[in-house]
């Protein structure tokens, strides 16, 4: 803290007398007072341990973000540490006062504040600890430290001291929630208001603080630590498992840091106990807060502080992984759920909120381990009932996954073969967060022999957990009882198990498995008539039995259903084989918009927004994104990666549009879709599947087994966008390097063909582009078959060679019908390439009509990134481009600005080659000057009157030295300002 100037003097000139913490005037009561003397009789004896800072526990790992953060905020009027118990606060304090430097401030007054602690004996703690920090004697004041709460001319004479003081005074209360009267607190609220900034509070705290927080948020007085900063990292976990002998592998440290989301008192627990482990990372798998050492803790600093009824709260909606007002009530029939779940993860802590609306919430992962053992202890029909409320709850509010499981836990076998023939399409694993859980026990073989479909919801349910053994365990003992089935509940039972099928070779990324089955699916599909809207689905209630039951053959509401799964499932296949089938996704979204299931509705959009980007229809491409990232969320499924697929299209989008920061800032929230995240679904190792058929239902293997095999499309359009970001800014290699990567990640065989051919172009450009031009073409000998991209990417790296005619005979003809399958950022760069070798060999007027037509082209999606960062040659067509006169001036006259942006100097400071520089109205008018528009025509596109224009062009004129419109022109574009 800085230091401050001396204490003020008496505006009489007078001397001055020692006060407890600086100076006073002279004309203050001059009687010697060390304490109040009507409290001295009663004053009880004070601890020395809670004056002086809490000895951290060893070892200490050293958090400097956290000791700066709390430099930057001691700077403040008040400092916050606000977090529920273990979470470091005491340690963090202790350790940052022992650290802080002599002279940067008074010696720091520190209070440990007690259970039980009233206002007297606060601040009898309190006017010790001052005593301390400013070093000063009873015999020395001359004014009273009261021992009780202040009255308030005491509090004016304390205020005044503080605000004279030499050095700051730093006070440090800890565990300051454990005073709940308000009023023991108003005295320091008057210190902070009247000290003159010479009083710095840093609390140390829980929650439900009687102090006037919010007043000090909105006058920006206050710094926030909270759980979040206080969270360990991976690398302080690393160091903490270091220093107490138990280091671990990365991989392992990540697993314990997510278990215990990075809470201080757990991982100082798991690092005592794994120092004893035979098996570290074994036992860091295991790890959970149902384990005794945790339990122990849990329930002593945590359980043991909240009321009965809220901890039978948590214990009962521990069945959930999240929970909200409603859900609450339903399983515990408290009327005041919602303001209970509040008030715990506001003052408590113990839940985190979703930051949804309505609000969700959910429990710390430790304490649901323990809650949730708690919940099995229960009396089984006691457990059963909050299953049935909860499947009940889920089933009307239109999450049948959820509802599935319970269902299932419960025992509600008709409930469950209800919710799984109603929303089957729905009730199948897009994403790549593998359900948790214990699995719900198999129906009884009675209950199965009279309902088939039973065993396809178990099937269904483990599918989605990612069990493919078990799913394929449950398929087979399906269809053991399908046979015994009436016609046509038959058919609907092999169209629904074909349905399974089919989910399981996807999830186990077999393709030919998985189009044989989409095959069998297809062919179920109704034949008479189109497809009709189906009925609207409501999530009023939980579905009606005798109604979904009861339809056995396919409707024309099944087509779409159909249409849209089997569509979705091959399209993901394919795309984890490398392919672009974005017309798959796009049907399979409209099919899925027309039945009613917005889960399937989210993958169709969010996937065919990244390939329609990639083939660069950039407007149908953000529709789809931000219509994905506008879907409500909280239906119960994860949105990351889909939501990192539509971040991905607008960051290829901006790309294109040549917003490079915006595209840089998508990238950066594409990371769930680019990462090293699993695929749309768990992968078995070994699994497999086989036709449903007279012969038998689906097989699976019988390792469990999983990993993630990531989004390799995802993966290498990122690598796409980086690439060029990186080239623009000047580092090809690193673009070069990044793109070499990307390609040989990328599935081997004919469906990444089209893929691998966009990046080993890209790369070509990146060789290219550093001068190496003979590894530029080794590149392209290895690449097998032609195609237009690599056909573009020779004819640029000859034209950098000089050899114009090469260049010409690699070029492809990118004007036929069939060239509109191309991407159409290839299409621009083979039309630019075109015009400039006409440019080149004396043709303008056929440079020309090509660059019309590629604008024609580019204009409806408006993409720039072909024309601003081309060779230099395309801003000197452009701009003689305007001079002949174009459909698409304003567009034209954007790019020729946009080609100078992309230099390093800008208009404005070319601008400052004037003696008298344009303004930016001026700017704007030399802009218009460049078309044919006369000066009515610019005042009418202005806005402005004719003579406020004339009056702009002959300034303009006189600035840039020139006589004539066309003469200005010349000079500006000279000069780059234009």
């Amino acid at each position: 803290m800085n230091r401050s100037p001396p204490g003020n003097r008496s505006p009489t000139g007078g001397g001055t007398r020692r006060w407890g913490w600086g100076r006073v005037p002279e004309q203050q009561d001059r009687a010697r007072i060390g304490t109040a003397p009507e409290r001295r009789e009663e004053q009880r004896p004070l601890l020395a341990s809670r004056l002086t800072p809490t000895v951290p526990p060893e070892p200490v790992v050293a958090r400097p973000r956290l000791l700066r953060r709390l430099d930057e905020g001691a700077a403040g009027p008040v400092t916050l540490v606000a977090a529920p118990a273990g979470w470091g606060k005491t340690t963090l304090l202790a350790s940052w006062v022992r650290l802080i430097e002599p002279g940067t401030t008074s010696s720091p007054a520190w209070v440990s504040v007690e259970a039980g602690d009233d206002g007297d004996r606060l601040w009898a703690y309190l006017a010790a600890a001052l005593r301390t920090a400013t070093g000063a004697a009873d015999d020395d004041l001359v004014t009273p430290l009261p021992t009780g709460p202040p009255r308030p001319d005491q509090l004016e004479l304390l205020a005044a001291g503080l605000a004279a003081a030499e050095q700051p005074v730093l006070l440090v209360l800890d565990d300051l929630h454990r005073i709940t009267d308000p009023a023991a607190l108003t005295g320091l609220e008057f210190l902070l208001r009247h000290s003159e900034q010479r009083l710095h509070l840093v609390v140390g705290a829980r929650a439900g603080l009687p102090l006037a927080l919010h007043r000090l948020r909105l006058a920006g007085e206050l710094t926030e630590i909270g759980p979040d900063e206080l969270a360990f990292t991976d690398d302080e976990v690393a160091d903490l498992l270091t220093a107490h002998g138990a280091p671990l592998p990365a991989a392992a440290v990540r697993r314990l840091r997510e278990r215990t989301g990075g809470w201080p008192a757990p991982l100082r627990i798991a690092a005592l106990a794994l120092r004893g482990q035979p098996d570290p990372e074994r036992w860091v798998g295991q790890f959970g807060g149902d384990q005794p050492e945790m339990a122990g803790y849990l329930h002593e600093e945590v359980l043991a502080a909240i009321d009965p009824a809220d901890r039978d709260l948590l214990r009962r909606t521990a069945l959930a992984e999240t929970v909200c007002a409603d859900l609450a009530e339903a399983l515990t029939g408290r009327a005041d759920a919602g303001q209970a779940l509040a008030d715990l993860a506001g003052a408590g802590g113990l839940l985190h909120p979703e930051g949804t609306r309505p609000p969700w919430y959910r429990c710390d992962p430790l304490l649901a381990d323990l809650l949730r053992a708690e919940l099995a202890r229960l009396p089984a029909d006691e457990l059963r009932e909050l299953h049935v409320r909860a499947a009940d709850w889920y089933a009307g509010a239109g999450r049948p996954v959820d509802g599935l499981r319970h269902a299932l836990a419960a025992g509600r076998w008709d409930l469950a073969g209800d919710l799984f023939v109603a929303h089957w399409p729905e009730l199948t694993r897009y994403d790549s967060e593998a359900a948790s859980g214990t699995p719900p026990s198999s129906p009884p073989p009675e209950v199965v022999h009279a309902d088939p479909e039973v065993a396809l919801a178990c099937a269904a349910e483990r599918a989605y957990a990612g069990d493919l053994p078990a799913a394929a365990g449950h398929l087979r003992t399906a269809a053991g009882h399908a046979d015994a089935l009436p016609v046509p509940r038959r058919d609907r039972f092999l169209r629904l198990a074909t349905a399974l099928e089919l989910t399981v070779a996807r999830l186990a990324g077999d393709l030919p498995q998985a189009r044989a089955a989409a095959a069998r699916l297809l062919r179920t599909r109704p034949t008479d008539g189109p497809p009709a809207r189906p009925p609207e689905r409501h999530a009023a209630g939980p579905p009606d039995g005798q109604a979904v039951r009861g339809r056995e053959r396919p409707s024309d509401a099944d087509d779409a259903d159909l249409r849209a799964f089997t569509g979705t499932a091959l399209g993901l296949v394919e795309l984890s084989a490398g392919a672009l089938p974005d017309a798959r996704f796009v049907r399979a979204r409209a099919a899925a918009r027309e039945a009613g299931r917005p889960r399937t509705e989210l993958v169709g959009a969010s996937r065919s927004a990244l390939l329609l980007a990639v083939r660069g229809d950039l407007r149908a491409a953000e529709v789809a994104a931000r219509d994905a990232l506008g879907m409500p969320p909280c239906r119960g499924w994860s949105c990351r990666l889909d939501c990192g697929y539509a971040y991905l299209a607008l960051a290829v989008v901006a790309l294109h549009r040549d917003q490079p920061e915006e595209a840089a800032a998508n990238l950066a929230l594409a990371a769930p879709a680019t990462g090293a995240v699993g695929p749309a679904g768990a992968v078995v190792a070994g699994a497999s599947a086989e036709p449903v058929g007279a012969g038998g239902l689906a097989e699976a293997g019988s390792s469990a087994g999983s990993g993630p095999r990531g989004e390799p499309v995802a993966a290498a359009v990122f690598a796409l966008c980086r690439a060029r970001l990186d080239r623009d800014a000047g580092d090809p290699a690193a673009a070069q390097r990044l793109l070499a990567r990307a390609r040989e990640a990328l599935p081997d065989g004919p469906a990444a063909a089209e893929l691998s051919s966009l990046l080993r172009a890209a790369e070509v450009e990146a060789r290219a582009e550093r001068g190496d031009l003979d590894s530029a073409r080794d590149l392209l000998a290895t690449a097998g078959a032609a195609t237009p991209a690599l056909d573009v990417a020779l004819a640029r790296v000859e034209l950098r060679a000089g050899d114009l005619g090469a260049a010409g005979r690699a070029l492809p003809d990118w004007q036929p019908p069939s060239a509109a399958a191309w991407p159409l950022p290839v299409r621009l760069d083979a039309g630019l390439l075109e015009a400039v070798l006409a440019e080149r060999a004396g043709d303008g007027r056929r440079a020309g009509r090509v660059l019309e037509q590629v604008l024609d082209l580019a204009g409806p999606q408006g993409c720039r990134l072909a024309f601003t960062r081309a060779q230099p040659s395309v801003r000197d067509l452009l701009a003689a481009h305007l001079d002949a006169g174009t459909a698409h001036f304003s567009l034209v006259s954007d790019l020729v600005r946009g080609v100078e942006e992309s230099a390093p100097r800008s208009a404005v400071e070319s601008g400052g080659l004037l003696d008298e520089p344009l303004t930016e109205r001026e700017l704007t008018i030399l802009r218009y000057l460049q078309s044919i528009l006369s000066n009515v025509e610019i005042a009418a596109e202005l806005s402005l009157s004719v003579n406020t224009v004339k009056t702009h062009v002959r300034n303009i004129y006189r600035k840039l030295g020139a006589t004539r419109r066309r003469e200005a022109v010349r000079r500006a574009r000279e000069l780059r300002l234009i």
